[in-house]
């Protein structure tokens, strides 16, 4: 496939991939909780923001770099933690994490992924960070932490929304479950590779019922912090009040996310949450936020928020499953294109310049 035959719009991917995975596939990765209201509400709060453009500016050159834990990234654009990804393609993760160097994008490789974080880590020509849930079993977890910085990995995200699984209908009528041949490569060797059989319903939701540890609680930041040795960043933030909580309890980020919409159907979209949470970290800590980013106006919205950088998961993975690597290696250059094409626009030279004053409010 060459670059002539690929989409240009966020929604042209969609479309392409829908028609390219299996009904199972693309529901698991498009859906969201119940109704799905919060699914639908992260990408229209987005379009509620207006911008106010400048002009006689000049912007020969626009600069869209940011730093983040001592980083100097040439884009805000982060590859969110998302699971099993060779249900999109072969490669998997691995054409992820070589499309993240190839664009000089941040990855945050899922714990659940089908390939190890040895062999993500080996790939990597770019920053890597770890994404975890807790199993009841800590010491797996534990053990996975610490593989993941030998294998490179410079922070851990510890996703901190899901204490049990969202409603999620359309993998209950699916019957959702890994294929034969696929597995949680993490935990190879463990019952946690693999998910129970099907019996009627998703696999993967009896897989959280029976491996995720509800009983977190910010006590078990301490923990993690512990354990980790590298910066720890909590994923799944959405009030002020946790917001303090974490930069009291050691986090060195927060993301703003309410997991795209697939844990509780009608919590708020992020971002309107992400202003409460910019006020409660009141810039003590870097924070980001996902949940709905589709162009570069929306990464310019964000930023103008307050957030230093954002997190994609859909949009790349419907670039991995028309093209692979190429695919998503497009999908963020074009979601980069345009923030840098939106900067111009609205008469900015870089990111820095970006504030409130953007908005029009």
């Amino acid at each position: 496939m060459t670059d002539a035959d690929l989409p240009v719009s966020p929604e042209a991917w969609e479309a392409r991939a829908r028609e390219v995975l299996p009904r199972e596939t693309y529901d698991y990765y498009a859906g969201g909780a119940g109704d799905e209201i919060t699914l639908r509400a992260n990408r229209a709060g987005w379009d509620d923001l207006f911008l106010r453009p400048r002009v006689l500016v000049d912007v020969a050159e626009v600069d869209t770099s940011v730093h983040l834990l001592g980083e100097l990234l040439p884009h805000p654009v982060v590859l969110a933690p998302t699971a099993f990804q060779r249900l999109a393609h072969d490669d998997g993760e691995l054409a992820t994490v070589r499309a993240a160097g190839a664009t000089g994008s941040l990855l945050v490789a899922s714990s659940l992924s089908n390939v190890t974080i040895e062999e993500i880590g080996a790939a990597a020509t770019g920053p890597l960070w770890l994404q975890l849930y807790v199993f009841r079993d800590r010491e797996l977890s534990a053990d996975l932490v610490r593989r993941g910085r030998e294998a490179g990995c410079r922070a851990l995200c510890l996703t901190v929304s899901v204490p049990v699984q969202g409603n999620r209908e359309r993998d209950a009528d699916n019957r959702f479950c890994l294929p034969d041949g696929l597995e949680m490569a993490n935990f190879c060797g463990h019952v946690q590779a693999r998910m129970p059989e099907p019996t009627g319903s998703s696999s993967l939701a009896h897989f959280i019922e029976e491996q995720f540890d509800p009983s977190l609680t910010w006590d078990s930041v301490g923990w993690l912090l512990e354990t980790a040795g590298v910066p720890v960043v909590l994923k799944g933030i959405l009030s002020r009040e946790d917001a303090r909580l974490a930069v009291e309890h050691g986090a060195a980020v927060v993301v703003v996310s309410n997991h795209g919409g697939r844990q509780l159907d009608g919590s708020w979209p992020t971002v309107r949450a992400l202003r409460e949470v910019v006020e409660g970290v009141d810039g003590r800590i870097p924070v980001l936020v996902d949940g709905g980013i589709r162009r570069g106006a929306d990464v310019l919205r964000a930023v103008a928020l307050g957030a230093t950088a954002v997190l994609i998961g859909r949009p790349y993975l419907w670039g991995l499953a028309v093209a692979g690597q190429l695919g998503v290696e497009r999908v963020v250059e074009l979601l980069v294109a345009d923030l840098r094409r939106t900067l111009a626009l609205t008469g900015r030279t870089s990111l820095s310049e970006v504030d409130s004053r953007v908005l029009a409010e």
